[in-house]
């Protein structure tokens, strides 16, 4: 049974984003006329001029761009997760309208909200932004403008995060000749706020620094940081570009706090040290987060 709960849980978070996405489209992006993107705009698009149900359209939507995933991106374990996905979010569009408890508590949420765009994209990019970080953290994906993103980055070399930018603000565009164009500016906020919120809720913020100092006192640079910050230092071996000469290289990671800690130290030392400060989203051992596989 221990083996199987990873799976468990990645179609536990599944669910759960399907019911955030829905809930985030139904409270925020439909009352306020902002195009959500991908096929859930697109089908917003539709509702508006046929009154079908946003859910179905969804669904429709989603079987060509499911069935060329399926294809082109992983086969049988894409598409079960990605079938969920997109059945549970179609489903959940359209069953939250005949849940009583929802329709009254959503309506005073819609009342209080009401011609503020401003705070309906924000709302309803950081909540949507939730549900895709958890269906990513799934490994899995919301269907629709993330299986034709992908399969433009595999086809033609470009980079996932412009295959989105091009497939939803295609979408977006096109909504501001339906919606209006304060409504598609807002649209495309929203888009770029839920990015940053999925990309947060699926590497965590626990982002850190990293450091690399090239200094003719490692040593003593070395064993001040491994005793005042209690930080690792890991020697690498470097060459000179211009004089050839071979030098080490100290390599360290630090809180975005000891940070300054860190450059007083280096400064004290040896002023006359090179230093480069990076960033990096997550760091897992010994004195960070534990490492685990999963």
């Amino acid at each position: 049974m221990k083996k199987y709960l990873p799976t468990i849980r990645d179609y536990a978070l599944i669910l759960i984003s399907s019911l955030i996405q829905a809930v985030s489209l139904r409270l925020f992006f439909i009352p306020a006329d902002l195009a959500s993107g991908g096929v859930s705009g697109i089908s917003q698009l539709i509702n508006n001029f046929t009154g079908w149900p946003i859910g179905l359209m969804v669904l429709i939507g989603n079987i060509p761009l499911f069935l060329l995933g399926w294809r082109f991106l992983g086969g049988f374990k894409f598409a079960m997760r990605t079938a969920v996905a997109i059945v549970t979010y179609s489903l959940l569009t359209d069953l939250l309208l005949k849940i009583p408890i929802f329709i009254e508590y959503s309506q005073i949420l819609i009342d209080d909200l009401s011609g503020d765009i401003f705070l309906n994209s924000l709302y309803g990019a950081i909540v949507s932004g939730i549900g895709y970080g958890l269906v990513y953290r799934a490994r899995g994906t919301s269907g629709g403008s993330d299986i034709l993103a992908r399969i433009l980055s595999n086809w033609r070399g470009i980079p996932t995060t412009q295959s989105y930018l091009i497939v939803d603000t295609a979408v977006i565009l096109s909504a501001g000749f339906v919606f209006g164009w304060k409504e598609a500016l807002y649209a495309m906020i929203a888009l770029y706020v839920s990015g940053l919120v999925a990309e947060t809720v699926l590497e965590g913020g626990g982002t850190v620094r990293t450091a690399m100092i090239v200094t003719d006192k490692p040593d003593e640079v070395s064993t001040r940081v491994l005793d005042e910050l209690q930080r690792g230092i890991t020697y690498l071996e470097g060459r000179g570009g211009y004089t050839g000469n071979s030098r080490p290289v100290l390599y360290c990671v630090v809180n975005r706090s000891e940070v300054s800690f860190l450059k007083t130290i280096v400064n004290e030392v040896d002023p006359e040290a090179f230093m480069v400060i990076g960033t990096a989203h997550e760091a897992l051992g010994e004195g960070f987060k534990p490492l685990k596989g999963r």
